[in-house]
């Protein structure tokens, strides 16, 4: 990411996590004047301890000098979460982590990760890398998302396949909550890996061919690990509630394990168990 396209990304969350305050949460009237929602940059500086022309600056995506101590206070004013400040300095002062390409023999997963998927039988679970490219899945999640395998594998990143396969769009019973989710973990490698040129390609080809992507994507949400309940209206099993755990995986190839449990006193295992039988079945 190049400085003027990390400025511009700054600039963009800056004004999406100040629209989103609501004047009364910190005391203000709402107020019929107001041209646009959330707060005005002068409030912000004012709750920030800055003045409006630095704040204004800084908003704008002007290349000026920050400090760690002034971000604190930047942080306080816009109600940032800790994922969000995370995602406001490594922007702001320019965190770049080195980008390892890992080598062939490293894309494989390692055998045990590779037994964790087998044993979550009746958790569908997908393994991701930084790019959101799927690398792994267990037949739990080919049967309740997509059969993976017969989709191309420059073609399986979770993010594009969440908005361009009409299955998943049909599966979600709120699809638009359950990308955000996805968005959310995507925005965060986003600011980690600032060097990785593949991002700003990827987000434009999106921007592009998906309208839908580019709306969501501007909300600048952002969560290293979301946790959610999501319900699925599955076109062979019916109704199903999973409780979504992301989990990070330590190694060079950076991996998250998403993993979807069945909702507990919930028909929703038995419904799996269910498919996956019928299916194993009608292989036969």
């Amino acid at each position: 990411m190049n400085d003027k396209t990390r400025l511009e990304a700054l600039s963009t969350f800056l004004k999406a996590k100040r629209a989103q305050i609501k004047p009364e949460s910190i005391g203000l009237p709402a107020g019929t004047r107001r041209r646009t929602p959330g707060l005005r940059r002068e409030e912000v500086a004012q709750l920030a301890g800055v003045s409006t022309t630095w704040y204004t600056w800084l908003e704008q995506g002007r290349d000026i000098k920050v400090s760690s101590i002034v971000l604190d206070c930047i942080s306080t004013a816009l109600q940032l979460n800790s994922d969000e400040r995370d995602y406001l300095y490594n922007l702001a002062l320019e965190t770049k982590l080195e980008i390892v390409h890992p080598k062939k023999d490293q894309l494989e997963l390692s055998p045990s990760l590779k037994r964790i998927l087998a044993e979550l039988t009746y958790c569908p679970t997908i393994v991701t890398d930084r790019h959101c490219h799927i690398v792994g899945w267990n037949p739990a999640a080919a049967h309740v998302f997509l059969d993976f395998e017969q989709i191309p594998n420059d073609q399986r990143n979770l993010i594009q396949l969440v908005f361009a396969r009409k299955e998943l769009k049909a599966l979600a019973v709120n699809w638009e909550h359950f990308a955000k989710g996805f968005l959310a973990i995507f925005r965060t490698y986003y600011g980690h890996y600032l060097g990785d040129e593949w991002y700003n390609q990827f987000i434009s080809q999106m921007s592009h061919l998906h309208p839908e992507f580019q709306a969501l994507w501007n909300e600048s949400q952002v969560s290293k690990a979301p946790e959610m309940v999501i319900e699925f209206r599955h076109a062979k099993a019916g109704k199903m509630l999973f409780n979504l755990t992301s989990l990070q995986v330590q190694g060079d190839m950076d991996l998250r394990c998403s993993i979807y449990t069945p909702v507990e006193e919930t028909d929703t295992e038995n419904k799996l168990k269910r498919l996956m039988k019928r299916a194993s079945i009608e292989k036969l």
